[in-house]
This record gives structure tokens, sequence and C-alpha cells, in this order.
């Protein structure tokens, strides 16, 4: 598989890539050309296939953050206790 910057697209649910030519990878899940704009996309990603694991990688981060004891908006000011 190719190697460049690849994203995920989030309005189209698929990965995008400007550095392939057109058919240059066998699966069509990977759109080549300009893409969208930079708010619909997550990346970039060495491969095709690290953006097209990028939400499963979004929600490891997001539950690492969540537990991350550095990180815990839990304190003063943050909003309701309960």
């Amino acid at each position: 598989m190719p190697s460049g910057d690849f994203w995920y697209c989030l309005r189209h649910h698929a990965v995008e890539s400007g550095a392939v030519e057109s058919g240059a990878v066998e699966s069509g899940a990977v759109e080549t050309g300009d893409g969208c704009g930079p708010a619909d996309r997550l990346g970039p990603y060495p491969t095709a296939e690290e953006a097209q694991h990028a939400l499963q990688k979004v929600q490891e981060r997001n539950e690492a953050w969540d537990n991350d004891p550095d990180w815990n908006d839990r304190g003063p000011g943050s909003g309701p206790v309960g």
C-alpha cells in the first residue's frame, strides 16, 4: 500500500489523499485529489490503513484523557458536583 499523507474525512466517512494518483490504491476506500477541507478531516496519517482507523484512535485517546489524573477537570470551578 502506498504511503504519504492520508486523512479521514468526517463528512464522507472515507480516507482521502492528495498524495496518490487515482487507481493507485487497490481498495476503493481511498479518495484521491484535493479532498475536503481541514475542518472535516482528521490527520494526516502516514498510511491509508492508519487513517481508516482514525475514529477508533480518537475514541482511545478520549478515554485515556478522560481517565488521566493529571487532566482531571473535576476540581473547583468545573461545574456542578454530584
